[in-house]
């Protein structure tokens, strides 16, 4: 096993041992083979540098790299976008490690070789983010490898296998996109991925948003710090930014958008459909510290003479998330709140019972209006999950959850 660092700076020889430079950079094509060393450049001073193949390398040790063929095979180095270099776009880049769930910076990397129709390939094996790889950085070409390996071997390693690194490219006017898995990111809790984005340079949290789908952006989104998911928003294109909000629940969509320029908003809100952009507006008329600012309008109403059965299939057939669904609403003929029915009793109870007979004993409301410290009260007293408010006909308009008590709480710290 190889580090890139004993191989960057290493003296090149050629087929008849004649010194024909230094290694400055190895190089992949990700588009060709993922792992493998496809091309060495080879600097000589003052002139051109030259770059070997692969397939040209015929011996490779600590500090030392042997060519299969004279100087004059080798060709003269032109810059291309498509290769990947180890110096420069690995070594103390910024990586994410999905397995630990947090940001990481590369030490060192290892090298595995391979004797292939007589030459050697050098392949990318692992990423070293531990103080292995800092050290041997540290006392490079101060004290020989043997020692370094030495001292290496009593050190804890840390590393990740080359085909779970997920490097961060927060340059979008490169063409190749190096390794960033989106997949990989969408499968993170989206908490973890905003801890992850918390750590990273504003570039680095654009081409983190800009790489996911649209539903997990939106996750990761509203688990942003404030201040940041402003950041965030600001720099998108008004109709990527749109498609965003839309799948955030319209209480974060608005307190997000509340936090914005007005220019900013506007635009945002004009590329929205219009059902969502006028929740979204409805929400904005009530202070953040109200009753109206918490409360989230996708709810689920029904009528109160319905059976259990008919609301079941009402929740299936619009596929309603069920972790969004506390309570069920109940309304009679004139729209009016009548009670609400909490989930597990509707769950466990006969397909045809009515619906009015499942009402919670400890059903309260509140107008939008009241202060965010009324809303705490009534969920202390009552221990609520979730709490109706009403317009001043007694109207349902939307619901606060104990979930947006704990966001609301939590900002106010």
């Amino acid at each position: 096993m190889l580090h890139a660092t004993e191989v960057l700076g290493a003296e090149a020889y050629d087929s008849n041992d004649h010194f024909v430079g230094r290694v400055k950079e190895l190089f992949i094509e990700p588009a060709d083979q993922p792992n493998r060393i496809s091309r060495v450049l080879l600097g000589r001073g003052q002139y051109r540098p030259l770059v070997a193949r692969y397939d040209q390398v015929s011996d490779v040790t600590p500090g030392r790299l042997k060519l299969t063929t004279d100087e004059s095979a080798l060709e003269l180095y032109h810059p291309n976008e498509a290769w990947l270099g180890l110096r420069k776009d690995l070594l103390d880049q910024q990586i994410i490690d999905t397995a630990g769930r947090k940001v990481v910076r590369v030490n060192d990397i290892e090298l595995s070789d391979h004797r292939t129709n007589g030459n050697v390939e050098m392949r990318v094996a692992q990423v070293d983010v531990g103080l292995p790889g800092a050290v041997r950085r540290l006392l490079q070409g101060i004290v020989p490898p043997e020692v370094i390996r030495r001292i290496q071997k009593k050190l804890p390693q840390r590393t990740i296998r080359w085909e779970f690194v997920n490097l961060i490219e927060p340059d979008p006017l490169r063409r190749v996109k190096l390794r960033m898995s989106s997949q990989k990111l969408a499968s993170m809790h989206p908490a973890d991925l905003a801890d992850i984005m918390e750590e990273l340079s504003p570039a680095e949290r654009q081409s983190i948003i800009t790489s996911l789908d649209e539903e997990t952006a939106a996750e990761a989104l509203a688990e942003l710090d404030k201040r940041l998911q402003t950041q965030v928003v600001e720099k998108l294109d008004p109709e990527k930014a749109a498609d965003i909000i839309e799948e955030m629940r319209p209480d974060e969509a608005a307190d997000l958008l509340a936090n914005l320029t007005p220019e900013a908003r506007g635009d945002i809100i004009e590329e929205m459909p219009g059902r969502d952009a006028q929740e979204v507006r409805d929400l904005l008329r009530f202070e953040h510290d109200t009753a109206g600012g918490m409360m989230n309008t996708e709810v689920v109403t029904v009528s109160d003479d319905a059976t259990r059965g008919e609301v079941v299939d009402y929740i299936r057939f619009h596929e309603i998330p069920l972790d969004q669904l506390d309570n069920v609403i109940l309304i009679n003929r004139d729209a009016v709140l009548t009670g609400t029915v909490r989930l597990p009793k509707l769950l466990l109870a006969d397909p045809e019972q009515k619906m009015l007979e499942l009402i919670s004993d400890s059903h309260v409301s509140i107008l939008p209006d009241a202060t965010d410290r009324e809303v705490f009260e009534l969920f202390d007293k009552y221990n609520l999950r979730s709490l109706t408010v009403v317009d001043s006909e007694n109207h349902p308009i939307g619901a606060i959850t104990v979930d947006d008590v704990v966001s609301h709480m939590h900002a106010l710290l």
